[in-house]
This record gives structure tokens, C-alpha cells and sequence, in this order.
């Protein structure tokens, strides 16, 4: 299924086609620069360069046989070649291809990831200015507890992609590094300068030291941000599943003309992509594991990492790609009852007034136990009686001793919510 939604720009990053072309960049980026610090011919770097080709079927058909997918390559793309063909791959192991390619495809994911949440963060400043003094009831633990706004609760996403943002163009920095080492990383049958030409001309830094491989830090790092973006996402959904439940029902999934969202029974509308993105999350999240436990390789290198690295880099940027997208759909078309957040402010018949109304208190003079006590013993009778609760402390004498209708009123007023809204918003570039 998810290959009929999945960004075309990202699988070709991952596909196989990709890979073999990233090596034979590579593969001639090192002959040109052999020949540019005079250890081989010009000629035979520029006749590589122009005659090489890949062909992934010729490729296939030697890995049968040798069993090793770089040996398979280099024969395949020599060939067709003449005598030049000896310079191909010469004083490099598989490792300084194959490492390099990898840092290459994810700074190549990078990319797309951070357009991506580029594109979602503009929605989310979008939707929380639309929505910034949209009033509705704040939950903890999930019962009432005082009033926010839609955009408010949009704001707090806004800048949690604008954090995930900072992430990757933070980790260009750790996984956007190549090698060009040799076996184990000495150097002894490579010039170190040819490492900094080829990652220069693939706009990689070379990593400092290497074994034989980059160290598996760099790659645990990768996967791990894109589970935070997942992580993110999942939380946002879920909060949009709790919210388009039928019993509160104050934002929805848009619903598509045509779509059907039960079998069973037509009234259904399900928030079935945001459950959808949860699911996938988890996913996400668990390739974390295998990726940190990549790190621990024996001594300058081992192969246990490789198979685990072709499922869950792919796999992972693929999903949050994927994710990312559709989240960026669900805020366009996301349906805001405004009427049911009223509604539903309305429920506990003013109870989420009870601190306003114990602070009002204490500024008249009371200790805070005895403001506490005050404003919960009429909060109480209101929960069990289904009692207003603005009508309960007009009645109680105790309270009316130090307050007037006058600053009752000013007290169960809604709007005073709102009043450092603007402000909170000013701490973006939102709101100027």
C-alpha cells in the first residue's frame, strides 16, 4: 500500500539503481583525483569516466557467482573498459565505496526530509494563527482543567517541527561524512588527499578517522531523529483521534466525497490516517534498536550492521517521509467545530473557573488552604450535583463576604484566558 503514496523522490534515493550510480560517481571522483595529484593518467580517469556505465542486470548476474556485491560491480563496470580498467578501484576497499554512497543517500534523505518539514511547519503557522483566539477547554490526565485555544495547542506543534527542523540540519553535520581510507582506515594504500577531493566533489566532509567503515554512531543518529519526527507526528495525530472522538468531536479528518468509513455502518467518519501515522511510528521507533546496537562492531569492522542498515535506513526514511506528507494533508483539510469546543467548555458548568476564583481569594486576604478549600467545596457539590458552579458561589455567603457580583463576574469571564495569547504568539516569528 504505501508504495502507491510514497514520495517518488525518496525511494529513488534508497533504490538500488541509485546506489550503483553513488559508486561509480565515487569510483571516478577517486580517478580524477588520483590523476589530478599525478598518480595515474588524465586520459585513462577521462575515458572512464566517459565509456563506465552501470548495468544492474550484468551486475546481478556476477553477484551469483562471486558473491559479493562490490567485486560483482567492479567487473561489471570494467568490463567493457581496456587496460584502464586497472586503475578502477585500486587501493580501496569495498567500505570506502559502499560508506561514502550511504553518506550520500542520507544527506540525500535529509534534503527531502527537511522540505518536508518545511512544508508542515508553514501549515501549522498557518492553522495556530487561523485558530489563536479559537477558545476551548484545556484537558490534564484528560478531564477538563482550564481554557486554551486551538491555535495555541497548534502553536506548541509549530515549534516542534521548527526544533525536528534544527535536528536535521544538524545531523547534515554528523551523517553527510565520506571515507576514502583504505583497508582500515590507514591510509597505507591511498593518498589522504584523494579522501578530501572525492568528498569535496560529493559535498561530504571526510570524516577525521575511520577504521574500515565510518563508525555507526553517525548512522544510529539518522535513524534516531527520524523516529523523534515520528514520534512528533504520532502525538500530534493521536491528540486529533482524541479530539474527533464522538463524545467531545471538536476538530475532525476532513472526509472526502465518496469515502466510506465503515463496512459495517455508514454513519462512520474514522480518523483513520492519524491512526494510520501511529501505527507507522511504531516502526519507526522500533528501528532504533537495531541501529543503536549496529554501533558495537568487532574491532576495525565486522558485516553484522550491513543487512540491518538495508532494511532500516530505507524503511525509515521512506515512512517518515511518508508521514510527514500525510500530515501535511490531514491539517489542510482538518474540520474545527468551534460550536462543540463551546459545548464542551460549557460541560462542567464553570468548574475550570476554580482557580481564578481561589486566587481572587488569596488577593483578598485569605491563606491559600482556606482559598483552596473554599473554591473546592463548592466545586465538589458541583460535580456531584450537576450544579453551576458560578450559581454555587453566588450562594455561599463565606466567599460573598469578600467578593462582589462585580468581580465574580470578572472572575467567571473566558476572555481572561486569552489575555497573554498574543504574547505567547509574539515569542515565534508568527505574530509581530
Amino acid at each position: 500500500m504505501l508504495s502507491r503514496y510514497s514520495r517518488t523522490e525518496m525511494k529513488k534515493v534508497w533504490s538500488e539503481e541509485n546506489k550503483y550510480k553513488i559508486w561509480l560517481d565515487i569510483e571516478i571522483a577517486v580517478l580524477k583525483a588520483r590523476a589530478e595529484i599525478g598518480e595515474i593518467p588524465a586520459e585513462a580517469a577521462e575515458k572512464i569516466e566517459k565509456e563506465a556505465e552501470v548495468d544492474l542486470k550484468k551486475i546481478k548476474e556476477i553477484e551469483k557467482k562471486t558473491r559479493h556485491d562490490m567485486i560483482a560491480f567492479i567487473e561489471g563496470i570494467s568490463a567493457p573498459l581496456g587496460e584502464e580498467s586497472r586503475f578502477i578501484h585500486e587501493g580501496l576497499t569495498s567500505s570506502d565505496i559502499k560508506d561514502t554512497a550511504r553518506a550520500v543517500q542520507m544527506k540525500e534523505a535529509c534534503e527531502l526530509i527537511l522540505a518536508d518539514l518545511e512544508d508542515l511547519h508553514k501549515v501549522l503557522g498557518k492553522n495556530a494563527l487561523e485558530y489563536k483566539d479559537t477558545i476551548m477547554v484545556g484537558r490534564t490526565h484528560g478531564v477538563h482543567a482550564e481554557p486554551v485555544t486551538w491555535g495555541l495547542k497548534v502553536l506548541t506543534w509549530y515549534e516542534e517541527i521548527a526544533r525536528q527542523i534544527k535536528r536535521f540540519n544538524d545531523l547534515m553535520e554528523i551523517a553527510a561524512v565520506g571515507q576514502i581510507s583504505g583497508a582500515v582506515g590507514t591510509f597505507a594504500s591511498i593518498d589522504p588527499e584523494v579522501e578530501e577531493r572525492v568528498c569535496a566533489v560529493l559535498g561530504l566532509k571526510n570524516a577525521v578517522v575511520t577504521s574500515q567503515i565510518l563508525q555507526r554512531d553517525r548512522h544510529a543518529d539518522f535513524v534516531e531523529r527520524l523516529a523523534l519526527t515520528a514520534a512528533s507526528i504520532e502525538k500530534f495525530a493521536t491528540e486529533i483521534r482524541n479530539l474527533q472522538r464522538t463524545d467531545i468531536l471538536e476538530v475532525e479528518e476532513g472526509f472526502r466525497k465518496g469515502q466510506k468509513g465503515s463496512s459495517a455502518m455508514p454513519h462512520k467518519k474514522n480518523p483513520i490516517v492519524c491512526e494510520r501515522l501511529s501505527g507507522l511510528a511504531r516502526v519507526v521507533r522500533g528501528n532504533v534498536v537495531p541501529a543503536l546496537e549496529n554501533i558495537a562492531l568487532w574491532h576495525e569492522r565486522d558485516l553484522t550492521h550491513s543487512s540491518v542498515e538495508r532494511i532500516i535506513l530505507p524503511d525509515s526514511a521512506i515512512l517518515v517521509d511518508y508521514m510527514l506528507v500525510k500530515f501535511k494533508e490531514v491539517m489542510e483539510e482538518l474540520v474545527v467545530n468551534e460550536d462543540n469546543m463551546q459545548l464542551n467548555l460549557e460541560k462542567t458548568l464553570g468548574l475550570t473557573f476554580s482557580q481564578r476564583l481561589m486566587l481572587a481569594l488569596v488577593d483578598k486576604g485569605l491563606r491559600r488552604e482556606e482559598a483552596y478549600e473554599l473554591a473546592q467545596r463548592n466545586a465538589m457539590k458541583a460535580w456531584e450535583n450537576k450544579e453551576d458552579y458560578r450559581e454555587l458561589i453566588a450562594a455561599d455567603q463565606e466567599i460573598r463576604d469578600y467578593l462582589t457580583e462585580e468581580e465574580l463576574d470578572s472572575i467567571f469571564d473566558w476572555q481572561a484566558y486569552l489575555k497573554n495569547i498574543d504574547r505567547i504568539f509574539k515569542r515565534t516569528n508568527l505574530l509581530k
